[in-house]
């Protein structure tokens, strides 16, 4: 892992970063040439815009990848997760049923709700697990590497 990510113009140092997060273009398209595919969260919350997914950050970043949201942590930094249960008035247009919680430079909490079981946020974001099969098979990129050749061994020699 880099301790400098190049985004666009753009010098993040690694421990600025919270997360990677797919980019949901706004109603009102933005003005610009290229072509946005993931959001560069920040610690305090602000945010970096990317042509990179966000699956493609994590991998060249080492940051842990969260299928359900297709969503990537940064490992250095210490997640908190709790349960979430919307409150009678908010109704949210997903099935969110985790937080995501860290602090930022100035002592204050920051937080993004997941899709991701808190059980499994807990695993992969704060343990760095494997959080279920689902996760690993869509995290692991394709094998292009040739099985390793037997070794001959030599006979063993006869005395005579």
């Amino acid at each position: 892992m880099q301790n400098v990510i190049r985004i666009a113009k753009h010098l993040i140092p690694i421990e600025q970063i919270a997360l990677f997060e797919p980019f949901v273009p706004p109603t009102n398209p933005l003005r610009s040439e290229r072509e946005f595919k993931a959001r560069v969260v920040l610690l305090d919350r602000n945010s970096v815009l990317s042509e990179e997914t966000p699956e493609q950050l994590a991998v060249d970043h080492g940051f842990r990848y969260l299928t359900a949201d297709r969503s990537a942590a940064n490992p250095a930094i210490s997640f908190r997760v709790e349960t979430f249960v919307p409150a009678e008035n908010f109704t949210p247009t997903k099935n969110y049923t985790s937080r995501l919680s860290w602090t930022d430079n100035e002592g204050n909490s920051q937080s993004k709700l997941m899709l991701t079981p808190p059980e499994e946020l807990l695993a992969a974001v704060v343990r760095g697990e494997e959080a279920s099969q689902e996760f690993s098979q869509a995290s692991a990129p394709a094998s292009t590497r040739r099985p390793k050749a037997k070794r001959r061994t030599k006979a063993p020699e006869k005395n005579l």
